[in-house]
């Protein structure tokens, strides 16, 4: 557990990144839902300040007074024990309350939280800070993914902000990992911050496997495309073939083909694609079929835990071959944070690392990211395993 004036540095300091990374944008982008798994940025920073209220100030600060009772309507986003709440496709048509407003009130409750940790807190509430400190990093990470969806949209592909790289280049030659068969184990052990679903640390039996150094590139995966595998059938799952074929899926999110070339929108704007940069914004469908195309697989979430420290990571999200699962004897919390991991422990893959949106102090080993296996708004791609 960080000590208390730490964890305050630590939640301002998130805090304000929040707000930086909304810098950038214009007030008419604070409001827009171009689909029902993109959240405008508005609501973002509203959710992020509400997860703070809710659980920290209303049950323990003396005297608090709400912001806003109907502000807990708005921002609750699926906390079925706090109560009833926008339908998640609505979140779009909140015009109201305006960007000042929100900005009132992250400020308002960030003060409040700061009135309250300046004295030494319980070892139970320094740890509901922590996790709500790191329930707003992965906003951050929601907030980048989404503006880029949302500007990404935008038929003029206006750019998000020059000093935000979102393709970067793996400059070390790819090479074949070679790792023993035994028992590993998984899991976190260590007194720093994780979530519910990294608990249980368990003994895994591993058959010998070799893993890659490197993730895919753009120019690896265009030459996936140029063969035609968009088109054949027996590269995909079934669910998955069904998927291409109902969304005429023919490429990665936001990539475009001009005058022969292909381009993509990046958050600098829109780019030809560096051949060179890891491929991104990939579904598991595409993933798993490009696997099959390559002869290859992709990793299990062990097979790819247990590699730890062979090769580089945190520049994609990357899709493994494992379902969402809890562990040997995971628990969830009592009352409405046990609904942070634990639901929704169905019909997801899981995906491991980080990504270039990925906040810094959040992600480690250990860390269990899922989505559904369509999903591609994230900064998504894949390592091979053979």
């Amino acid at each position: 557990m960080i000590l208390t004036d730490s964890l305050l540095d630590f939640f301002l300091e998130t805090r304000k990144t929040s707000e930086s990374i909304c810098e950038p944008l214009e007030i008419e982008d604070y409001v827009v839902q171009p689909v029902v798994d993109v959240s405008p940025p508005k609501w973002h920073l509203g959710h992020t300040t509400w997860f703070f209220e809710e659980f920290i100030l209303k049950p323990h600060a003396k005297n608090y007074t709400e912001f806003n009772p109907d502000f807990s309507f708005v921002f609750n986003s699926y906390y079925e024990t706090v109560g009833k709440r926008v339908v998640r496709s609505d979140r779009g048509n909140l015009s109201r309350p305006s960007v000042k407003k929100v900005y009132e009130y992250r400020h308002y409750v960030t003060e409040h939280i700061q009135k309250l940790f300046v004295s030494p807190q319980s070892e139970a509430l320094n740890t509901l800070l922590e996790i709500g400190i790191h329930h707003e990093k992965q906003h951050q990470e929601l907030l980048l993914t989404d503006i880029k969806y949302i500007l990404g949209n935008n038929p003029l592909l206006p750019a998000y902000s020059e000093s935000f790289k979102d393709h970067p280049v793996e400059l070390h030659e790819q090479d074949w990992i070679s790792v023993e068969e035994g028992i590993y184990e998984i899991g976190h052990q260590s007194e720093s911050f994780c979530y519910d679903n990294e608990l249980g640390r368990h003994k895994v039996y591993l058959q010998p496997y070799d893993i890659s150094n490197k993730l895919v590139t753009n120019g690896e995966f265009m030459a996936f495309m140029e063969s035609g595998a968009y088109q054949r059938f027996d590269l995909w799952h079934a669910e998955g073939w069904d998927w291409v074929n109902q969304n005429h899926i023919k490429s990665p999110l936001y990539w475009h083909q001009i005058d022969g070339e292909w381009w993509h929108y990046t958050s600098t704007g829109l780019k030809k694609v560096d051949k060179t940069a890891p491929v991104t914004h990939i579904s598991y469908y595409e993933a798993f079929a490009y696997a099959q195309w390559k002869g290859h697989r992709l990793p299990t979430e062990f097979e790819w835990e247990a590699a730890q420290g062979y090769f580089p990571w945190g520049k994609r999200w990357e899709w493994t071959e494992s379902a969402y699962l809890p562990y040997p004897k995971y628990q969830k919390a009592d009352g409405a944070l046990g609904e942070y991991n634990g639901k929704f422990m169905v019909n997801q893959k899981v995906l491991r690392g980080g990504s270039v949106a990925t906040p810094d102090k959040h992600t480690r080993p250990t860390y269990r990211n899922f989505f559904h296996p369509n999903l591609r708004w994230q900064f998504t791609g894949l390592r091979l395993a053979k």
